[in-house]
C-alpha cells in the first residue's frame, strides 16, 4: 500500500500490518495504533546513546534463556504494532532471527521518553503492552538533571502494570533477571 502513504488519506479501513509490510525499507520508524499510522522523527544522539548503553549493560547481565536487542517491532495484532527502544525476549524467539516479535515472546519492553513521545511512552504504550501480556515495562525519563528509570511488573489478572521502583542511582531489581546497574553507566556525556 505504498500508494496510500503518498496520498492524503489512509487505506480504507485504516492501516494494517500487511500495509506496513508492503512499505519500502526506507529507515522510517512506523508504528500502528488501532489502524492509525504513527511516524516518529529520528531519535536524538542522547536517546540513541541511552538505548545503546542500556542494551550493552543488560546483555552483560542477561542469562542464556533471554536475549537483549533494540528497535525491533512487536506486532500486537493486525492493527497494533510498536517498536520498543530496548527489549528483552526469550532466547528461543531470538534464535529465529526475527524482524518482529509476538507479544508472548517479549519479556521486557523499555521506552526512553522523548519530548515528542511523552504521552505515548508514559500512558499509551504501557497500557497496550500490559493488555498484550508483556510481563515487564521500564520507562526512562530524560528530563531534569539526570536519568530516572521507572520499573513495572504486570498485574496479569487486571492487564495493568504496577510500579516496582524509581531508580536514579542504581537500577537494582531482580526482574526480569537480576540487574544491578549504575545509572551513570547509561547516562550520556553532556556536550
Amino acid at each position: 500500500m505504498t500508494a496510500a502513504l503518498q496520498s492524503d488519506y489512509p487505506p480504507d479501513g485504516g492501516w494494517t500490518t500487511d500495509d506496513l509490510d508492503a512499505l519500502p525499507e526506507d529507515g522510517h520508524r512506523r508504528e500502528l495504533l488501532d489502524g492509525v499510522l504513527l511516524m516518529s522523527p529520528s531519535p536524538t544522539r542522547t536517546h540513541q546513546t541511552i538505548a545503546g548503553r542500556l542494551m550493552v549493560a543488560l546483555e552483560a547481565e542477561c542469562p542464556d534463556d533471554y536475549d537483549v536487542t533494540q528497535g525491533v517491532e512487536v506486532r500486537i495484532n493486525r492493527t497494533r504494532s510498536f517498536i520498543p527502544d530496548v527489549l528483552v525476549t526469550t532466547a528461543a524467539a531470538a534464535a529465529r532471527e526475527p524482524s518482529r516479535y509476538e507479544p508472548h515472546e517479549v519479556v521486557l519492553a523499555v521506552e526512553i521518553v522523548s519530548p515528542n513521545t511523552r504521552s505515548i511512552d508514559r500512558v499509551l504504550k504501557p497500557t497496550l503492552y500490559a493488555q498484550a501480556g508483556i510481563p515487564f515495562y521500564w520507562r526512562i525519563e530524560t528530563e531534569g538533571v539526570g536519568l530516572e528509570f521507572v520499573t513495572y511488573r504486570i498485574d496479569a489478572a487486571n492487564e495493568v502494570y504496577t510500579e516496582t521502583g524509581r531508580w536514579t542511582k542504581f537500577v537494582d531489581t531482580g526482574e526480569p533477571f537480576p540487574v544491578n546497574l549504575p545509572v551513570s553507566r547509561i547516562t550520556p556525556r553532556r556536550r
